[in-house]
């Protein structure tokens, strides 16, 4: 689950998987399972960094 995760706990969680997985020595079962974890993480940081664009632009528009 992400819902209590920060932003930058959630990058650093899917640097270490991508770190482990480009090692190729994890078996095939746990890969795909930190596959899954990964995507999920992506996911999740993908919409915080959506949220934070919107949130900006609203700001800049109350702004000018």
């Amino acid at each position: 689950m992400t819902d209590d995760l920060t932003f930058e706990q959630a990058i650093s969680e899917l640097e270490e998987i991508v770190k482990a997985l480009e090692c190729g020595k994890m078996p095939l079962a746990d890969a795909v399972k930190a596959f899954e974890r990964g995507a999920e993480l992506r996911k999740f940081c993908e919409q915080k960094l959506k949220d934070a664009q919107l949130k900006i632009e609203m700001l800049s528009d109350k702004s000018e």
